[in-house]
């Protein structure tokens, strides 16, 4: 296949509808979302299985995950006010 055109026909025949902006994210291999029903009917269009075109990335996933080890050892953002000092509520 040598056309982002070509596959938009086939997919179209296959009942899945894409945007010329969302072909264009696919054909390039950068979209930022795809739906599982959409990947399912790609994969019949292609005759392939969704792990021929996924990339596993773990990287990024760990980039991700907020930074716990920093937090943990530092002072604590919030300080306890010992007392009972509070305002006094409107009259």
């Amino acid at each position: 296949m040598w056309k982002s055109t070509e596959l938009r026909r086939l997919l179209a025949e296959a009942g899945l509808e894409i945007s010329a902006g969302k072909m264009s994210a696919l054909w390039t291999g950068t979209p930022t979302t795809i739906r599982l029903d959409d990947l399912d009917v790609i994969c019949s269009v292609l005759e392939c299985a969704p792990t021929d075109l996924l990339i596993c990335e773990p990287e990024k996933v760990h980039a991700r995950r907020p930074r716990q080890a920093e937090t943990a050892t530092s002072t604590p953002l919030v300080t306890p006010r010992l007392g009972r000092n509070r305002s006094v509520p409107p009259a």
